[in-house]
């Protein structure tokens, strides 16, 4: 077993991309080309994390041979369930996105899927993907449609992904992407033998291939879920950056549509993102919840009453305030759901909170204040999807910054995550508080107490990974964390009893969990203390040592 460690701040950590670090995507994109998977190295496969498979074409794990197995996979899916509608598919900025549209296309358009393509080859932004599934889908019974949306998220730029939604408009589930998956690695196994393909222009020129306009669907539709009129009247001033995201072309369409007073603080595409700032392990990273990968939007909040960016297909968020600078993703999460739980007035009196169960237990005291019951899922944004098309979740939140929440009517907006309408949501609270959400969160603190929270992320093999997600509670050999009696050990989620792929362990003032990532090499903790800094630091401590026995332990007893 590799020895663990906690996370090392880079010393480039905040600092310009240095054109060393930039990506050669002239490599990258011919090694998407030519590099074969092999079967036979489980690193290679197709395997669906969080939301959907994702990789490196330069480590033959996101080449073209994923791709066209993950969409033939998808349209003997589409058979199966009978969905004949059309298939929207959206693609955001990074390198390999534009290649792995083409190979998605060739082999739909061979299927004879209809398929909607953005207008004029915009980028599409996942939650305008999401929105054009339900909006389609609104009404009808039959002919639904679903969608793609090719993209690693927020991943680095050599990095590349890809993610079907059902036509519920949310991530696939479990079931769902397990079948695809199994498909997908025997296509792979037998050389693509069944995925059938046709060129690519020809492709483009298919009958069953038509532009759809999702950016100008998506942003005439905000004003049934952001009160944008109290945001132009309170002439409040935004910063918007895109971090070179889907999104780009986005935020000045909204300035312009609803006469905002919002800048756009940086427009420019380069698959290289060679305008970010360095993130913590000294990457590139378009990870709005950063204060590193965010330095650059930082240094400007004094120049706006309030600032956001989102990551690079726009579904998750960070929100920069003048009293603040990058509030903390679970910082703003509970000051959301303060505010629109009191002024989204025709939603359900039974609409309740939700939220992953790695998110801070400051949400669990606003519901409670609330008067709202609080709905706790594992990692995913896919447990959230049913609540929120019947409207049960009126908002749901991760830890990693992705929320959604309901229209101003009680009706679902999106059911994947949504960076753009919690950044304008933003604006709304501080136009009708007078207060940012800064602010507005330490007067929180005052009333519900002070929450103190970290998270650690440690190296793992993929065996390591393995056995962290398949935790036991007999695996935690101590009675207690940080000097207090353990009350409760979780593995899985109490909303829905579904496995959280870790562990969480629950005493009186503080708690910690370990999962690992869907998409890297590493494990996380979370941690969070109600009694101090020093407090948290002795959780940390403890929880690296307790996950390290529980990871040595089955190794040691395999020998």
């Amino acid at each position: 077993m590799t020895q663990q460690t906690a996370t090392r701040i880079s010393p480039l950590a905040g600092k310009p991309a240095q054109p060393s670090m930039l990506l050669n995507v002239a490599r990258l994109v011919t090694a998407y080309y030519t590099q074969v998977p092999d079967w036979s190295v489980p690193a290679q496969r197709v395997a669906f994390g969080t939301s959907g498979h994702r990789g490196s074409a330069l480590e033959a794990s996101f080449n073209e041979s994923h791709v066209l197995a993950i969409t033939e996979s998808i349209c003997h899916y589409r058979k199966q369930q009978n969905i004949s509608g059309p298939l929207f598919m959206g693609i955001d900025t990074h390198a390999l996105s534009e290649p792995a549209f083409a190979s998605a296309l060739e082999v739909l358009a061979a299927n004879g899927v209809e398929v909607m393509v953005a207008k004029n080859g915009e980028y599409t932004p996942t939650p305008a993907v999401s929105h054009a599934i339900l909006t389609y889908n609104c009404g009808r019974t039959k002919g639904l449609s679903d969608g793609i949306v090719i993209t690693p998220s927020h991943n680095p730029p050599e990095s590349g992904g890809f993610k079907y939604n059902p036509p519920h408009g949310g991530p696939a589930g479990v079931e769902v992407t397990a079948g695809i998956e199994s498909m997908s690695n025997e296509f792979l196994k037998n050389n693509l033998k069944g995925v059938i393909r046709i060129p690519f222009e020809k492709a483009l020129r298919a009958s069953t291939t038509h532009q759809h306009d999702f950016l100008n669907s998506y942003v005439s539709d905000l004003g049934s879920v952001i009160d944008i009129n109290a945001i132009r009247a309170a002439h409040i001033h935004m910063g918007a950056d895109p971090l070179g995201g889907a999104g780009v072309h986005y935020w000045g369409a909204i300035a312009e549509r609803y006469k905002l007073n919002l800048a756009v603080v940086n427009e420019i595409v380069d698959p290289t993102f060679r305008f970010m700032t360095v993130d913590w392990d000294g990457k590139i990273r378009m990870d709005p919840s950063s204060p590193y990968a965010m330095h650059g939007l930082i240094d400007l909040k004094d120049r706006f009453d309030i600032a956001f960016a989102c990551d690079t297909d726009h579904d998750r968020h960070g929100i920069v305030t003048r009293s603040t600078g990058l509030l903390p993703a679970d910082h703003y999460l509970s000051v959301a759901v303060h505010y629109l739980f009191q002024y989204r007035p025709k939603w359900s009196i039974d609409a309740a909170v939700a939220k992953t169960v790695v998110s801070s237990q400051m949400i669990d005291r606003v519901a409670a204040k609330l008067g709202r019951k609080l709905y706790e899922a594992p990692v995913g944004f896919k447990w959230f999807v049913d609540g929120l098309r019947d409207g049960s979740l009126g908002f749901c939140g991760e830890e990693s910054a992705g929320a959604s929440f309901l229209r101003l009517d009680g009706t679902v907006w999106t059911t994947d995550k949504d960076g753009i309408i919690p950044a304008l949501l933003s604006a709304e609270i501080t136009a009708r508080m007078g207060r940012d959400p800064g602010e507005l969160y330490r007067e929180l603190e005052r009333e519900l107490g002070e929450f103190f929270s970290e998270r650690v992320d440690a190296p793992a093999t993929p065996e390591e990974k393995k056995i962290l997600a398949k935790l036991s509670p007999q695996q935690i050999r101590s009675p207690n964390l940080a000097g207090e009696k353990i009350r409760t050990v979780l593995t899985q989620a109490p909303g829905n009893q579904a496995p959280i792929g870790g562990i969480k362990v629950i005493a009186e003032s503080g708690w910690f969990a370990a999962r690992p990532s869907g998409t890297e090499n590493i494990y996380k903790i979370y941690a969070e203390s109600f009694r101090g800094a020093d407090h948290l630091r002795l959780i940390l401590e403890e929880a690296q040592t307790l996950v390290g026995c529980a990871l040595a332990a089955p190794v040691a007893n395999s020998q």
